[in-house]
C-alpha cells in the first residue's frame, strides 16, 4: 500500500470523527429530554435506535468489505452519517430524532468494521497491535474532546439563530462529515487483503457457533459491557442533575468528558496489566472495581458522586477487549464469523440504556441504574467461567516458556 503514513494518519481521523459523534448523546440528553418534554423512556430509544444499527449492519458491512472494497464502504458510511445529522439539524423534532440516530449509527457500524482491517494492511501486521492502541486513545481523547465543545457552544453566541441551541452541535457534524467526505474522495485506498479472523465468513460458520453456548455467553459479555458503558455515559449527566443539581451544560458535560478521558488513561493502565497478570484476574479485578465506583456514584454525596461517575470510565477501559479476545481465544476455528456475532453484541448498548429510561419512569433513575450492576455481575462472571484456548503472554508466563524450552 502507497502513502501507509497518509493513510494511517486518515484512519486516526476518522477514529476521532467517530468517538466525537458517537459519545455526544449522553451531554445531550438532559436538554433533549426538557426541549421535546420527553419522558426517560422516550429519552431512553434516542441511544436505542443508534446502537441497534450496530446489530443490523455489523455483518453485513463486513460482506460489503468483501465485495466492494474499503473505498466504497468509507464513502457511503460517510454519507449515510451525512445525511442523518442533516436531517436531525433541518428538522430538530423527536420523531427525526430518533430516525437520525440509526441512520448515523449505520454509518459509524460500517466505518468501525472497515477501519481495522484497513489499519492491519496499512501499519502492517507487526505494528498493528500498536496502532490499535493508539487508535482507541484517540477515540478516547475525542470523547473527552466533544462533550467540551458542546459545553462551549452552549454558552458561545452564534452568528445565526439556532433552535434549540444544542442542534448547533449537530450543523458542525454536517460540516465535518462533508470535510472527511471530500478528502475520503481524494485517497488512494487500495484492496484490502482479509485475513481468514477478518472475513465475514459463510452462513454455515454462523449457525455452527451460535450452536455453542460459550459463544452466546461471550455475545451476551460484550452486550453488557457496551450497555453498562453507555448507561453511565448518557445517563450521569441527567443523574448528577436530577438528584445533585448540576448543571448538564457545565459539570454534566466535564464529568462525561472526563469519564472518557480517564477511560483512555485506564486503556493504558490496562496494558501494563496485562503483561503482568492472567487477563481473567485484571477483568475480575477491575470490574470489582467499577461496582465500588457505582456504589458511590449512586449512593455517595454531591461531590463523591461528581468525582465516582467519570471514575467508572477508567475501570471499565479494558474490559471489552479482554472479553473480546477471551471469545476469540476460546473456539478454534471461524474466527471472522465470531467476531462478527461479538460484534453484534454492540447492541446492548441499545437495550440496556433504553431498560434503565424505562424502570427510571417508574422507580426513579438511582433506583434504575442499579441494572448496571446486574450487567457488571455478567462481566464479571466471564472471569469465573470463560476458559480460553490460548491465554494472554504475561512476563512471568514468558519466563517460564523460556525456562521450560
Amino acid at each position: 500500500m502507497r502513502n501507509r503514513g497518509l493513510v494511517i494518519g486518515y484512519i486516526l481521523v476518522v477514529w476521532f470523527v467517530i468517538s466525537f459523534v458517537t459519545n455526544i448523546i449522553g451531554p445531550l440528553m438532559p436538554l433533549i429530554i426538557a426541549d421535546f418534554q420527553l419522558s426517560l423512556t422516550l429519552a431512553g430509544f434516542l441511544p436505542f435506535s443508534f446502537f441497534l444499527a450496530y446489530g443490523v449492519i455489523s455483518i453485513p458491512a463486513g460482506v460489503m468489505i468483501e465485495r466492494f472494497g474499503p473505498k466504497p464502504v468509507l464513502l457511503g458510511a460517510f454519507a449515510l452519517n451525512l445525511v442523518g445529522a442533516l436531517a436531525f439539524s433541518a428538522v430538530p423534532t423527536y420523531g427525526v430524532a430518533v430516525g437520525a440516530l440509526f441512520v448515523i449509527g449505520l454509518g459509524m457500524a460500517m466505518l468501525q468494521v472497515v477501519i481495522n482491517p484497513l489499519m492491519r494492511q496499512a501499519g502492517g501486521e507487526q505494528h498493528f497491535a500498536f496502532y490499535s492502541v493508539m487508535g482507541q486513545l484517540v477515540f478516547g481523547l475525542a470523547s473527552f474532546v466533544s462533550p467540551l465543545v458542546f459545553s462551549k457552544l452552549m454558552t458561545t453566541t452564534l452568528p445565526v439563530a439556532v433552535h434549540p441551541t444544542w442542534v448547533s452541535l449537530y450543523w458542525l457534524f454536517v460540516l465535518i462529515f462533508a470535510a472527511v467526505i471530500a478528502v475520503t474522495a481524494a485517497m488512494r485506498l487500495g484492496p484490502v487483503e482479509l485475513k481468514d479472523d477478518e472475513k465475514a465468513g459463510a452462513a454455515s460458520a454462523y449457525l455452527e457457533l451460535l450452536k455453542d453456548p460459550k459463544v452466546i455467553l461471550f455475545f451476551l459479555g460484550i452486550a453488557a459491557y457496551v450497555g453498562t458503558e453507555q448507561s453511565l455515559a448518557n445517563w450521569m449527566s441527567q443523574f448528577l442533575a436530577t438528584y445533585h443539581g448540576y448543571s448538564p451544560t457545565v459539570e454534566g458535560a466535564r464529568s462525561v468528558a472526563s469519564f472518557w478521558g480517564l477511560m483512555s488513561l485506564g486503556c493504558l493502565a490496562g496494558l501494563v496489566a496485562l503483561k503482568l497478570l492472567d487477563s481473567k484476574i485484571v477483568l475480575a479485578a477491575i470490574t470489582l472495581a467499577a461496582m465500588a465506583c457505582l456504589g458511590v456514584a449512586l449512593f455517595g454525596d454531591r461531590h463523591a458522586s461528581l468525582l465516582a461517575f467519570p471514575t467508572c470510565g477508567f475501570f471499565l477501559s479494558a474490559m471489552f477487549s479482554i472479553v473480546f479476545s477471551l471469545g476469540l481465544n476460546s473456539v478454534p476455528r471461524h474466527h471472522g464469523a465470531l467476531s462478527g456475532i461479538l460484534c453484534s453484541g454492540i447492541l446492548g448498548g441499545a437495550v440496556v440504556p433504553l431498560l434503565v429510561g424505562a424502570l427510571g419512569e417508574h422507580i426513579g433513575l438511582r433506583a434504575a441504574m442499579l441494572a448496571v450492576f446486574a450487567t457488571l455481575g455478567f462481566i464479571l462472571s466471564v472471569a469465573f467461567w470463560a476458559r480460553p484456548l490460548v491465554r494472554n503472554e504475561t512476563i512471568s508466563l514468558r519466563r517460564r516458556q523460556v525456562s521450560e524450552a
